[in-house]
C-alpha cells in the first residue's frame, strides 16, 4: 500500500493537476500551515532505529525546502506568536518548519540544507535526553528489539504475535506501539522494558538525540529550540499535575541551557486534554503544535491546539504541494 501511495503521489499526471490548482486557486492571507519532520537521513544510516519516523532523505528534504523557499512565505515560531498576539494578516501562502524530537541528523543534515535557502525552523527538545546517551526513545527499542531477537513468536498483552518473517515484525511493532501509546505512561514504559529483556537482545546503548553543546551551537546559528517536555510521555497519560512538570521543567532546561526560550510547546506523540492545555494556558504557554492534521485560520485559532501536517516518506513534494492547498 505505502508503494503504491508513493507511485501514486510520485505520477506527473498529479504535479501537472496540482500545478493547476495553484494557479487558479488564491492565496488566503488568514490560514497557515505547520510542518512536522522528525529525522531526514539517508534511509538505512540507523538500521536500529523506527523507520516510521524517517521523514524523507536529505535529497528529498532540500527538494521541499527548495519549494518551500520559491513558492510560500515561511515565517517561524516568533513570528507567529506576534501575528496572533497583534491580530493582523498573516502573509499569502504562511508555512511554518517544525522539527520534533532533536535527533542528531538535524544538525548534520537537515539544518544546513534550510541554511542554504535561509528558511527558519523550530526544534522541539526532550530536555532530558541531551548528553544522556542510556536515554533510548522507547519506539526505537521497541523496534530493535522486535526486528534483532532470533524469538519466533512473543506472548503480548494484545495477544500471540509472530515473528518468524519480516512481515509479521512489521505488523507486531505497529499492534505493539500502538498498544504502548494507550497505556499510563509509566506502566507503559516498564512494559517495554519487561519486552526487550523477554526478547533477549542486547539494548541499544546509543543516544540519538543531540547534545547541550550541539544545541546551544543551533541555537546561536538561529534555530529556535523549544520545549518537547523533558522526558517525553504522552501528556494524556500522565496526570495534568506532572504534565506541567514536564512541560514547565523543559523550559526551565532551555533557558538553563541556552538562555531566553519562547514558552511554546510541541506535545509528544500529540498526547493532549482539555485539562492539559488548561494548565499550560495558565503557566504562560502561548502556543502549543499537535499531531492534528489540517490547516490553521488565525481568526479561529486556539493558540493551544495548533494543527500539523506530518511529513514522511510517502510524501512527495507534489502531495506536499497539493496538502499546502
Amino acid at each position: 500500500m505505502n508503494r503504491m501511495l508513493m507511485t501514486a503521489t510520485r505520477s506527473p499526471a498529479l504535479a501537472a493537476f496540482v500545478s493547476l490548482l495553484e494557479h487558479i486557486r488564491p492565496a488566503v492571507s488568514t490560514r497557515f500551515h505547520v510542518l512536522t519532520y522528525h529525522r531526514v537521513d539517508e534511509v538505512h544510516a540507523h538500521p536500529e532505529r523506527s523507520p516510521a519516523l524517517l521523514s524523507a532523505t536529505p535529497a528529498e528534504f532540500e527538494q521541499q525546502m527548495r519549494y518551500l523557499s520559491a513558492c510560500c512565505q515561511v515565517i517561524s515560531s516568533a513570528d507567529l506568536v506576534q501575528i496572533v498576539e497583534a491580530g493582523r494578516p498573516l502573509p499569502p501562502r504562511t508555512v511554518l518548519i517544525t522539527f520534533d524530537d532533536a535527533y542528531t541528523c538535524f544538525a548534520e543534515h537537515a539544518f544546513p540544507i534550510m541554511q542554504r535557502y535561509g528558511l527558519p525552523v523550530t526544534l522541539f527538545v526532550p530536555t532530558a535526553f541531551p548528553d544522556q546517551p542510556e536515554r533510548i526513545f522507547w519506539w526505537d527499542q521497541l523496534y530493535h528489539a522486535i526486528f534483532t531477537t532470533r524469538c519466533q513468536c512473543v506472548q503480548t498483552p494484545v495477544g500471540e504475535l509472530q515473528l518468524e518473517l519480516p512481515a509479521q515484525r512489521r505488523q507486531a511493532f505497529k499492534m505493539l506501539r500502538e498498544y504502548v501509546k494507550s497505556q499510563p505512561h509509566e506502566r507503559a514504559m516498564q512494559w517495554v522494558s519487561e519486552l526487550v529483556t523477554a526478547l533477549d537482545v542486547a539494548p541499544l546503548n546509543q543516544g540519538a538525540v543531540l547534545s547541550w553543546a550541539q544545541l546551544r551551537a543551533l541555537a546561536k546559528a538561529g534555530v529556535t529550540l523549544c520545549p518537547h517536555t523533558r522526558t517525553h510521555p504522552l501528556l494524556n497519560r500522565i496526570s495534568a499535575e506532572a504534565a506541567c512538570a514536564e512541560a514547565v521543567g523543559a523550559l526551565r532546561d532551555l533557558e538553563l541551557q541556552i538562555g531566553s526560550t519562547l514558552p511554546v510547546i510541541a506535545y509528544p506523540g500529540g498526547g493532549i486534554s482539555e485539562a492539559v492545555t488548561q494548565v499550560l494556558r495558565q503557566e504562560g504557554f502561548v502556543l502549543g503544535y499537535t499531531t492534528q492534521r489540517g490547516s490553521n485560520d488565525v481568526r479561529t485559532l486556539d493558540n493551544l491546539q495548533i494543527r500539523r501536517i506530518n511529513i514522511g516518506r510517502s510524501t512527495s513534494l507534489t502531495a506536499l504541494r497539493a496538502q499546502l492547498l
